[in-house]
């Protein structure tokens, strides 16, 4: 007889959750930000080369305008939160499912739960201060340091990543023995997210709570890219103990520059073997009527969870994992 039935997490930690989820309204509720939800299913999706999202097609009827559509499950609520900035909301959080077609393993489950803000007049300083301040109130004792995505890769491999060649990049993980998928190709970005997860992320967060900013150029994402020599993203990222909770941005506002990534994404999406995704949305149009300045952060509540709880898995902080949904 199997036991499928059973929730992976005990009743304790989906005790624990729900304090989590408790505190995380009473901290953005008592800064002034409203609470929002916006669709899990849309016409649009954030096109990222690595982000693969679930699609379903609706039914044809005739009482429906648009028949056969495409909608996607979102891997953030991303697009329709910005809308609501361009509609005149100020400072927005929502807590959510979010869906990403991949990986399942200790730290990953296709669908999870995504806390997500927004707050109009920040930048990336300020976007940086409040996710310290929340981390440093769900983690009382600690305090979240910083430090530059160029300065971690000088401290644990000696190189300078933005300015390295993929020579020097391959040397640097041949030094520290790190294993290269075949094939593995000469991209640079793919060689220095490989020496990131290997050789930096390891050491991130082990003595508390710490923020990577200051991503290269071409891992902008939705990020404004900083003019210096050389230019930079205006990107950070939480990690604790080595793990990844939180990816944060200055965010772009023009349509012009975030069209021209839609079409960059795509090439590589492709290249990769994967379809390519809708280049146009709507959040294009609200970009082109004003997004705002503002800065956005993305956490994964269960990782926070997990850590909190001090598992290991993702398991022992969901009721049911994608094996048992």
């Amino acid at each position: 007889m199997t036991h499928d039935w059973r929730p992976t997490a005990n009743i304790d930690r989906l005790q624990l959750r729900a304090k989590v989820v408790a505190q995380l309204r009473r901290f953005f509720d008592a800064r002034g930000f409203l609470e929002v939800e916006t669709p899990l299913l849309s016409a649009d999706t954030v096109i990222d080369r690595h982000l693969d999202p679930f699609s379903t097609v609706l039914a044809d009827d005739p009482r429906r305008p648009v028949q056969g559509q495409r909608l996607w499950l979102q891997t953030s609520p991303e697009f329709a939160m910005k809308r609501l900035l361009a509609a005149g909301a100020t400072a927005i959080y929502q807590i959510c499912k979010a869906f990403r077609n991949g990986d399942r393993g200790r730290m990953h489950n296709p669908e999870f739960t995504m806390v997500e803000w927004y707050r109009v007049g920040d930048d990336m300083q300020r976007g940086m201060q409040l996710l310290a301040e929340l981390i440093e109130e769900m983690l009382p004792g600690t305090t979240c340091s910083r430090i530059s995505y160029q300065q971690a890769f000088l401290q644990y491999l000696q190189i300078d990543p933005h300015r390295a060649t993929v020579a020097e990049l391959q040397a640097a993980a041949a030094r520290k023995y790190v294993t290269v998928p075949a094939d593995f190709g000469t991209d640079r970005d793919n060689w220095l997210n490989l020496l990131l997860a290997e050789c930096v992320e390891p050491h991130l967060g082990t003595e508390g709570p710490v923020l990577l900013f200051d991503y290269p150029a071409s891992q902008a994402a939705l990020a404004v890219v900083r003019h210096d020599d050389p230019p930079v993203a205006e990107r950070f990222e939480l990690y604790l103990y080595g793990i990844e909770l939180a990816n944060g941005y200055h965010e772009l506002l023009d349509p012009t520059a975030l069209r021209k990534r839609n079409q960059a994404a795509n090439t590589q999406r492709m290249a990769d073997g994967k379809p390519a995704l809708p280049e146009e949305s709507r959040l294009l149009e609200a970009m082109q009527h004003g997004l705002p300045p503002c800065a956005g952060v993305a956490l994964g509540l269960d990782r926070l969870v997990m850590l909190i709880a001090g598992e290991k898995s993702l398991d022992e902080v969901i009721a049911f994992p994608i094996d048992r949904a």
